[in-house]
C-alpha cells in the first residue's frame, strides 16, 4: 500500500477536523462537529455528522488525550456542536463504496474505541455521559450506548435509533444490539420493534423503555447535563490536582517492508505473506519511584511500549490486509522486563500508572481480536517473562527453542504476578486461565513455578509451550508450520481462530465481537446488502432495494 493510501491512527488535537475538545474543571466535553469534506476517502461527504474511521481515529486519540494528559478530568460529556442531530451514524456512503475488509476492520476499530470508554469507566473511573442533542441514529446511538448515562432531551423531534436493517439490510456494527440487551436490559419485544422502526423511539417513551436514562426540556438540558456530569465526577478518584502528561509524537519510521519504533519492529516478508515483530525490553536505569516515573512522562518505557504496539498492531491489521500470519518475538533482559513489572504492581493505584496499565491492557486485546493467525517464537535472547509472556500467551501457538547442549544460551518462560489477572481478556480471564480453562492443578502448578525461568523442557511440562524442538529440527519445524498456515483460507483461519481463542463463558465483549466476526461479517458479503440492488448500494438513489426473500 503506498504512502498516502496508508491509514495513520497518529494525530493531535490541532489537526482534528471532527471533534472539539474542553475542560472545566473535572468535565471534559468532547462536541461531535464533523467536518463533511474530510472524509478519509474520497467519494462520500460526512453529513449529518455521519462518520468515518477518520472520525474514530480522533476518537480514540482524544480520549486518550483525556486519560494522560488530564488526570483532573474524572468526567467526560459527548454531545454535538450541529444543530438537531447528535450523530447520524457511520456514513453510509462511505459503506457503500467500502470494500468488506474495509467495513469489517472499521467496525472492528469503531467497537474498541467504544469498548475503551466502559474499560476506562470500570478501570479508571473516567466516567462517560451522553448528552444527545438531536436525532442520535445508528453507530451514534452505539457511541451513547457505551457511556455511562444517556441524557435525551426532549424537544419532540430529537430520536434514538438503530435503523440499520429496516434501511440498509445489515446490522447496527458496534455493539448496539447487544448492548440494548445487555447493558440497558431493554425488554425483548420492545428492542425487536426498536432495531425494525425507521424513525426510532424518543420522549417519555425512550426513557420508559430503558433506552436512556432521562429526558429533559431544552430550556433546561445544559444546566441538567453539567450537574450530572458533577455528580458522576463525585465518583470518581482521579486526582485533581496531578500534572498531566503531554502524549509526544511516536518515533515511528514506516519503510517499504518495516515499520520501526524505538521499542517495536515490523518486518515483513511479502513473498511469505509474515511478519514478524519484535518487542525489546527496556534498557538502562528505568526510575522505580512516582518521581521519576511522571519525570519520565511520555518516556516512560511502560507507556513508550504500549504506544508503539499498539500503532503497530492497528498500522498492521489496516494496512497489510494479505499479511496473514503473525510472529511474535521478544529480545532482551528478562530481568529488565520483570523489574518493569514490579514497578507497575508496586504503584498500581497512582493514577498515569493505572492509566498505563490500561493502554497496556486495551493493547494486548486488541492483539487477542486481530484477524491473524499469531505464532510467539521464543529463541536466543528472548524475554517472555511477566508482561512480555502475555504477547507469547496470546498467540495460537508457542514454539520455544530447545538447546540440551547449552542451557545456559536456552531461552526460557518466566511467569510473573502480572500474568494472573492483571491483564484480562475480553472475556474477563487472564490468558493463563484461558489457556488451562481455570482448571486448579494446572494454575496450581504454574503458580508454583512464578519467577522461575523456564527452559523448553521444562515450559511443555507445565504446558506453557506448544512445542519444544531442539536446535537440529527448530529451522525445519517452524518453516513448515509457517508455510502450511499460510497456504490455508484465511476467511477459515479467521472464523477458527476466533472460536478457539475465546472459550469460556460469554459476557457482553465477547458477544460484540463474536457477532461481528460472525454476523455482520457474513451479511456484510450478501446480495441483500451489497448486491447491486442491495439495501446499501441503492440507499440516497432513489431506488427500492430487491431482497431475496430465502431464509438462510
Amino acid at each position: 500500500m503506498s504512502q498516502d493510501q496508508r491509514v495513520n491512527y497518529e494525530t493531535h488535537p490541532s489537526q482534528y477536523r471532527h471533534w472539539k475538545l474542553s475542560f472545566e474543571g473535572p468535565v471534559a466535553t468532547l462536541t461531535a462537529d464533523f467536518d463533511e469534506n474530510a472524509g478519509l476517502r474520497p467519494g462520500y461527504k460526512l453529513k449529518l455528522n455521519s462518520y468515518d474511521l477518520g472520525v474514530d481515529v480522533e476518537l480514540n486519540d482524544a480520549v486518550n488525550r483525556i486519560r494522560f494528559e488530564h488526570p483532573e478530568v474524572r468526567t467526560v460529556v459527548v454531545t454535538s456542536g450541529k444543530d438537531k442531530v447528535f450523530c447520524s451514524g457511520a456514513n453510509i456512503f462511505m459503506l457503500g463504496v467500502s470494500s468488506h475488509g474495509w467495513k469489517v476492520n472499521f467496525c472492528k476499530f469503531t467497537n474498541e474505541t467504544r469498548n475503551g470508554l466502559e474499560d476506562s469507566s470500570r478501570f479508571s473511573g473516567l466516567k462517560f455521559l451522553a448528552a444527545v442533542n438531536g436525532a442520535c441514529a445508528g453507530g451514534g446511538y452505539e457511541l451513547a450506548l457505551a457511556c455511562d448515562e444517556i441524557i435525551l432531551i426532549d424537544d419532540r423531534s430529537s430520536a434514538v435509533s438503530l435503523p440499520e436493517v429496516p434501511l440498509l439490510g445489515v446490522l447496527p456494527g458496534t455493539g448496539g444490539l447487544t448492548r440494548v440487551t445487555d447493558k440497558r436490559k431493554v425488554r425483548h419485544d420492545l428492542a425487536d420493534i426498536f432495531c425494525t422502526t425507521n424513525e426510532g423511539v424518543r420522549g417519555q417513551k425512550a426513557k420508559d423503555w430503558r433506552l436512556v436514562d432521562e429526558i429533559v426540556k431544552p430550556a433546561q438540558f445544559a444546566a441538567r447535563v453539567r450537574a450530572r456530569a458533577l455528580e458522576l465526577a463525585a465518583q470518581s478518584d482521579r486526582p485533581a490536582n496531578a500534572q498531566g502528561v503531554a502524549l509526544t509524537p511516536l518515533n515511528r519510521v514506516i519503510e517499504a517492508d518495516a515499520l520501526r519504533y524505538k521499542n517495536v519492529t515490523v518486518e515483513i516478508d511479502r513473498a511469505k505473506r509474515v511478519a514478524t515483530f519484535t518487542v525489546k525490553a527496556p534498557t538502562g536505569a528505568q526510575p522505580s519511584d512516582v518521581a521519576g516515573i511522571e519525570a519520565a512522562g511520555s518516556n516512560w518505557y511502560p507507556l513508550q511500549l504500549a504506544r508503539e504496539l499498539e500503532d503497530a498492531i492497528l498500522s498492521m491489521r489496516t494496512n497489510e490486509l494479505d499479511i496473514g500470519t503473525w510472529l511474535i518475538k521478544t529480545e532482551g533482559d528478562a530481568a529488565a522486563v520483570l523489574a518493569m513489572d514490579s514497578v507497575l504492581a508496586a504503584h498500581q493505584s497512582h493514577w498515569f500508572v493505572r492509566e498505563t496499565t490500561g493502554l497496556l491492557r486495551r493493547t494486548l486485546s486488541r492483539l487477542d481480536v486481530s484477524s491473524r493467525s499469531l505464532f510467539a517464537l521464543v529463541e536466543e535472547r528472548s524475554c517472555f517473562a511477566g508482561t512480555f509472556l502475555e504477547l507469547a500467551l496470546a498467540c495460537d501457538r508457542i514454539y520455544h527453542l530447545a538447546l540440551p547442549d547449552s542451557p545456559e544460551k536456552a531461552p526460557k518462560l518466566t511467569v510473573g504476578e502480572l500474568n494472573f489477572g492483571t491483564y484480562p481478556m475480553a472475556t474477563d480471564e487472564s490468558r493463563l486461565q484461558r489457556r488451562f480453562y481455570n482448571e486448579a492443578p494446572a494454575m496450581e502448578a504454574v503458580r508454583a513455578v512464578v519467577g522461575k525461568a523456564l527452559d523448553a523442557d521444562e515450559a511443555f511440562k507445565l504446558g506453557l509451550n506448544t512445542s519444544n524442538p531442539d536446535d537440529i529440527d527448530w529451522a525445519d519445524e517452524v518453516r513448515i508450520a509457517i508455510e502450511e498456515r499460510v497456504a490455508m483460507s484465511p476467511d477459515a483461519l479467521t472464523g477458527m481462530e476466533a472460536n478457539l481463542r475465546f472459550n469460556g463463558k460469554e459476557n457482553m465483549v465477547t458477544r460484540v465481537f463474536g457477532r461481528l466476526t460472525a454476523w455482520q461479517n457474513w451479511i456484510f458479503q450478501r446480495p441483500n446488502a451489497v448486491g447491486e440492488k442491495g439495501a446499501l448500494k441503492v440507499y440516497g438513489k432513489g431506488d427500492k432495494a430487491a431482497f431475496d426473500f430465502n431464509r438462510v
